[in-house]
């Protein structure tokens, strides 16, 4: 008689607890943009927590691809190694509709909305 079983996978991975979080932290945005004030400050804090969930997506990315940062935004909302896209498309536009500004310096990067005015380099920026 054979005694040997298949062992079923146990728990999630990290990568799978990060798009759960991600999704999760979507999903809340959206209710907090519908629920509260869609002009102000809840804005605000949608678009800060988008950037925060992009800044997970990226060390996603780093840990899967293992060479470092992605180019642009994009890079995020597309398949790797046969996997999930990391990012839908639609979540690299800040709660007024305005795509992020990314950029890669080296080793670093950072992420940037216009704001309120849509004008990038005033006083009402919101960076990581």
């Amino acid at each position: 008689m054979n005694t040997t079983r298949k062992h079923r996978r146990a728990g999630f991975t990290l990568v799978e607890l990060l798009l759960v979080i991600t999704i999760l932290g979507i999903l809340g945005t959206m209710v907090m943009v519908n629920l509260g004030d869609p002009s102000g400050e809840a804005r605000i804090a949608t678009t800060k927590q988008s950037i925060g969930q992009i800044q997970q997506a990226i060390e996603v990315y780093r840990m899967r691809v293992g060479r470092g940062l992605p180019k642009n935004l994009e890079d995020l909302t597309k398949g790797i190694n046969d996997e999930e896209p990391l990012l839908k498309a639609g979540s690299l536009n800040d709660a007024w509709g305005q795509p992020f500004e990314y950029k890669l310096e080296g080793k670093k990067y950072s992420i940037r909305s216009a704001g309120p005015d849509g004008q990038m380099n005033t006083e009402d920026d919101i960076t990581d």
